[in-house]
Formats: C-alpha cells, structure tokens, sequence
C-alpha cells in the first residue's frame, strides 16, 4: 500500500500537525503545575509586501477545531477586511482566545495554517476581483495546491470574491455549478479544433455556455473565427490560454481579436482569457477588452499571510513579549472612512478621530465556552469582502 501522506482530521484536532515544541512545553507545564493557566491569546497578520490589507478567511474551519473545549473566541467574521496596524500603529487582532492553555496549545500551528492559507487566497481573490473592473473572475488554480486542498482553495477564492470555481469538491460543497471549459488535450484527442468544439455544441449540456478554447493548432485570432462561424449566435465566448512562449503582447491579442470578431458580425461573442495571470495583468488585459478570466496560480498558490499567535493576558492581567502591547484587544472601524482604531478590550470608542463618523467594533463572540455561536453562509461572506475591498481599492494597480 503505497504511503498516506495527507493528515485526517482528527489527526489535526488531536493535535499531531503541531510542531513539537508545543507537546514537550505542555508536558512540562503539566509537570510545573502550570498548563491550566488562563490566557488571552491574539491572532493578527503581516501582510506581504506593499499590501494595505487583507481579507479574512478560515474561521469557520478554526472554529470546528476548538468546538467542545471549554475556551471563549471573539473574531472578525470572515471576508472581514483587516490591516495589520491600526491609525497609531498598534497591531491589529483578527482573533482572540480565552481559556487554559493546554485546551488549545497543541492546536496553534493547525490554526495558524488555516488562517494563513485561507486568508492568503482571499486577499488574493478579492485584490484579482477589484483589478477585473467588474468582470466576472473565475478560480481555476486548483491544480497548483495539493488535492487535499482543493475545496479549501477554492472555498477561500470564492469568499474572497471570485465569481466561480473550477473545482467540483468545492462546488458541491458551496453549492453553485462548477466552472470550465475544455482542455488542449481534448481538442487534440479529437483531431482538430472544429472536431472539438461541434462535439462539445452537441453532447455538452445545454445549459453549459459554449465557451470554445481557440488557441491549439492555429493562430489565436483564426481559431476565433472558425468558432464563431461554426457555432454563431451559440458561442458564448471565446477562452484564450496562450502560453508564455507565445504571448508577446497579450493584451494586443485581446484587442486584435475583439476587432476581428466583431468586423465579421459576432460582436456577442465574449473574450476569455486565462494563464499566468495575476491582478496586473487582468487589469491590463481588462482595459484591453477581455470579459472575463480564469486565474489558477496566483489566488490558489498565492503568498500566505504571516499571521502570529502572542499571549497578551495571564490571569486576567496584561503581559506582553518584546514588540508587542500588552492586553486583550477590540478593533474599532470607522463606518464611513473605514479608518481603524485599536484600543483595550475594557475601552470603547465611538468616534472617528479623522472625519467625526461613528465606530464598529470588529470582533464579535463566536464561540462560548466551546460552543460555536456565530454562523455564516458563504454568499453573505463573499458579499462583505467584495464591498470591504471596493471600499478601500489597491491604489497600486493604476501603475499596471
């Protein structure tokens, strides 16, 4: 039997993805009398280079760990945008826990994965969704992450605010229709590029958009127009995936073709573009006049978040390590600037220091005393990432 290398969940909850410093300090916290110590313990992010925020994503996985232990957690909800310091510059908490910490020590690297990972893929997600000007933005990257990540992968795209996925765990799971459309493979199995697509037009279901891949065995704008005279008025779109060796200018392929497709009468048939694409290139090739694209490798694989784990409380009373602040935590957000303000858990604010306007707290109960108190559907997720992002923008993308 060949080797299981993909950790079950109850090997995760169980704490055996831990990094083993935790399993030989709790041994001898055990020993010293100290492993039912109360905490209070902050998750909070560095984000990648020359990113302002982040979308936050993974709660619900985090919380289906800790169920049934007896700790307390407040949390942004997920598709909440964070940053990593406040206006003052005090860094800002995504999550806080409370409780012994031998009830969730063993879990801390398994919690911190998630969030990264999770988070990572959804800032992405989103930064690609703002970049595509409103076009529809498709995750087509699982084949860049292990397959036991699939559903993860795209479960984040998704609530990062891309518009589909191509996965089917993922699909099923959020349940919305998986999306895609053909393989070079296909087209070469089948002998040429009109033998794919008539077969596709007639054996596809019908309710499946015929989106015909146009760039196998002929040129990019050529294989455009056989697709629409063969197909008319029932080609949807055509996808272009050219491949980095002959790119050149893709965004002057993009422009060539739409020219060319609408001179010949199919001004109705959509662009897709897809491969190696990230939020510069879809926002060059969204202003070239693509309609809409698949991204794999930079949401899927894209760079984590650097999320931490410091203990702030011990007993009730306020600790700290070296280049931290000491306390637990709320994180206040102005509701019309969407300026940030961090300040002690036991000190309100309720007014915007930059333009007057009123203050949310950011963190929410999600979890009381091991019971999971606060539940989100996907859509309801996504759609607060996409207005957090659209509300700040990536003002480095007008340099694309």
């Amino acid at each position: 039997m060949a080797n299981n290398w993909i950790c079950n969940y109850e090997e995760i909850k169980k704490g055996e993805t831990a990094d083993i410093y935790f399993e030989r300090v709790l041994d001898v916290l055990k020993k010293a009398g100290k492993a039912d110590v109360n905490v209070t313990a902050e998750f909070s992010g560095d984000l990648p280079t020359n990113y302002s925020w982040g979308i936050f994503a993974g709660l619900e996985e985090v919380l289906s760990l800790l169920e049934g232990k007896k700790l307390d957690v407040w949390s942004m909800p997920e598709g909440n945008l964070f940053r990593e310091k406040d206006e003052k510059g005090v860094e800002e908490p995504v999550m806080i826990v409370r409780g012994a910490y031998s009830e969730f020590a063993k879990l801390e690297t398994a919690i911190l994965g998630i969030i990264s990972y999770s988070s990572g893929v959804a800032t992405s997600a989103a930064r690609v969704k703002l970049a595509a000007q409103g076009k529809p933005v498709y995750a087509f990257g699982i084949r860049r992450v292990h397959p036991a990540l699939a559903a993860i992968a795209d479960r984040a795209a998704y609530i990062g605010g891309v518009d589909g996925v191509s996965g089917i765990a993922a699909a099923k799971r959020l349940g919305i229709r998986a999306v895609g459309t053909m393989p070079h493979s296909y087209v070469l199995i089948m002998g040429s590029p009109e033998a794919a697509w008539s077969a596709f037009d007639k054996y596809a279901e019908e309710d499946v958009p015929r989106v015909m891949l146009c760039d196998t065995l002929y040129d990019e704008k050529t294989e455009s127009l056989m697709a629409a005279r063969l197909l008319k008025k029932r080609l949807f779109a055509v996808r272009l995936d050219t491949p980095k060796s002959r790119k050149g200018d893709f965004e002057h392929l993009v422009r060539e073709v739409r020219w060319e497709l609408d001179t010949a009468g199919f001004s109705h048939v959509k662009i897709m573009v897809s491969g190696g694409l990230n939020e510069y290139s879809v926002r060059r090739l969204s202003i070239a006049g693509a309609d809409m694209f698949g991204v794999g490798t930079a949401i899927s694989a894209a760079k984590p978040i650097d999320f931490s784990l410091d203990v702030c409380e011990i007993e009730g009373k306020p600790v700290s390590k070296r280049g931290r602040f000491s306390g637990a935590k709320q994180v206040y957000r102005c509701v019309n600037c969407f300026s940030d303000y961090v300040t002690l858990w036991e000190k309100s604010l309720s007014k915007c220091e930059k333009c007057g306007a009123q203050l949310a707290p950011q963190l929410v109960r999600v979890m009381h005393n091991g019971s999971i108190v606060f539940k989100e559907s996907a859509e309801s997720i996504r759609k607060r990432a996409l207005e957090h992002a659209s509300k700040v923008g990536i003002p480095e993308l007008s340099q694309a």
